[in-house]
């Protein structure tokens, strides 16, 4: 693609980048068959590359963005599918982040809608205030149906936005876990010691996911440690637009984890939630700009890992207990298919742990969580949640596996099939206790898993 940057905008690093990404776009349009907005609208504004041009204007005449161009990079799930087909390599996910921060920057949305996402931006990466937030929402759950619809629309309007929320809150609380600062050591023989994520809403919806992944560790000669200065990976604003509080969050995380590598050594720094992960593999490039941070934060992008990751080097002995009438659908989330590329380990794992595991088809298109899209553009969500599920459905599984927070309670919403984490499946099948499942405190009532 020809792009004509003036030599005083390719000064700016930003610019430079974007410049390159633009210019390895070839118009081949492979990705408008792999992108979720582009299939369900049809419309070319809302494919990969239709927002490329989008942006490439933007950034050239260097003027403020419009209400259009808003509108279909909101539509944007950054779910990173397009990356994955792309054959010339266009990192559309640097590009995309740039053109968010240039919108939160430079559009001034309506007044309901920037209170709405302060909210969002204040309250998910902070656990004591979501879970405070997450009881709100339970109680004021029945008055839901009073709200008016607004009618259909693409660009939901904050009535169905707050439905949005109430629907996706749970009926119920887990306990909170473990707090930050304990290290849980290793069983036997110390074989590793690693640093993992707390998380922020999966620490309030579903602490038993870390705890499932503690289990298996310390059970397999691994020490683990829940960092005690440890923030928000920063995902959840860095899709925002937030660029600042983004970084914040990556530099007080790049300090914390650092510290703790200094005082007592780490293998890796482990992400049960990827979402996460993706953010975390990409500090190096979000902070590269940062003298103090730069080489840093490109060491900690190189320590983190997905829990599959290190698990599958773990080397695990046969399962204690094979579960072969058990069929698993595995749910490939986006940011761990497309942003970090791990494809196929979580389901090699859960097969040589006794697991029948199907293939879910369409397992390239995005199922609508997205980080806050199914709040704010939940229209679209849950139209991609529903053919997601009918999808899931295809295989008749037992239950399904997912690898993000998001995913799981985003498909436990759609369907009552039990939604569980990969590594309280491996947890379970190693020797781990028997997982309950996502969603509004339902247990994993299949009776061919109850008789074990």
């Amino acid at each position: 693609m020809k792009t004509e940057f003036s030599a005083a905008q390719l000064a700016d690093p930003n610019i430079a980048e974007a410049d390159t990404i633009l210019r390895k776009c070839v118009h081949c349009g492979f990705c408008t068959a792999t992108c979720p907005t582009y299939v369900l609208l049809g419309d070319e504004l809302d494919s990969p590359r239709g927002r490329i041009y989008l942006i490439k204007e933007m950034l050239e005449k260097d003027r403020p963005p419009t209400a259009e161009v808003v509108k279909h990079i909101d539509r944007c799930l950054s779910c990173l599918s397009c990356m994955t087909t792309c054959p010339s390599g266009v990192n559309y996910m640097h590009l995309v982040d740039q053109a968010r921060v240039r919108i939160e920057r430079d559009y001034k949305r309506p007044l309901l809608e920037r209170l709405l996402r302060a909210v969002l931006a204040l309250v998910l990466p902070r656990p004591k205030l979501f879970r405070a937030s997450m009881i709100l929402a339970r109680l004021a759950r029945p008055f839901a149906s009073l709200l008016p619809s607004g009618g259909a629309s693409a660009t939901p309007g904050l009535f169905r936005r707050i439905k949005a929320m109430l629907s996706l809150s749970p009926r119920g609380l887990p306990e909170m876990g473990p707090v930050a600062g304990s290290v849980f050591e290793a069983k036997g023989e110390r074989r590793g010691r690693v640093a993992l994520l707390q998380g922020c809403a999966q620490q309030v919806l579903a602490p038993r996911i870390n705890q499932a992944a503690i289990s298996l560790l310390t059970r397999h000669g691994i020490e683990v440690v829940l960092v005690k200065d440890e923030q928000c990976c920063g995902a959840l604003t860095h899709h925002m637009g937030r660029e600042d509080a983004a970084l914040e969050f990556a530099r007080a995380n790049t300090a914390a984890w650092l510290a703790e590598a200094d005082r007592g050594g780490l293998d890796a720094i482990l992400v049960t939630a990827s979402g996460c992960g993706t953010v975390i593999k990409d500090y190096g490039f979000m902070l590269r700009q940062d003298r103090d941070f730069a080489a840093r934060a490109a060491k900690v992008s190189a320590l983190a890992k997905d829990i599959t990751e290190y698990v599958s080097g773990l080397d695990l002995p046969p399962p204690m207990q094979r579960h072969d009438d058990i069929v698993v659908a595995y749910h490939s989330a986006c940011s761990l298919q497309h942003g970090q590329k791990i494809t196929q380990l979580p389901k090699e794992l859960l097969s040589k742990n006794g697991f029948v595991v199907k293939d879910v088809p369409e397992s390239h298109l995005c199922c609508g969580s997205a980080g806050t899209y199914n709040i704010l553009q939940p229209d679209i969500a849950n139209k991609l949640r529903d053919r997601k599920v009918a999808n899931i459905a295809m295989v008749k599984p037992d239950m399904i596996a997912a690898g993000n927070i998001g995913c799981m309670v985003q498909i436990a919403s759609g369907t009552s099939v039990p939604v569980m984490h990969t590594i309280e499946l491996l947890d379970w099948a190693t020797g781990g206790p028997q997982p309950k499942s996502s969603g509004p405190d339902r247990l994993v009532r299949n009776d061919s898993l109850n008789a074990r």
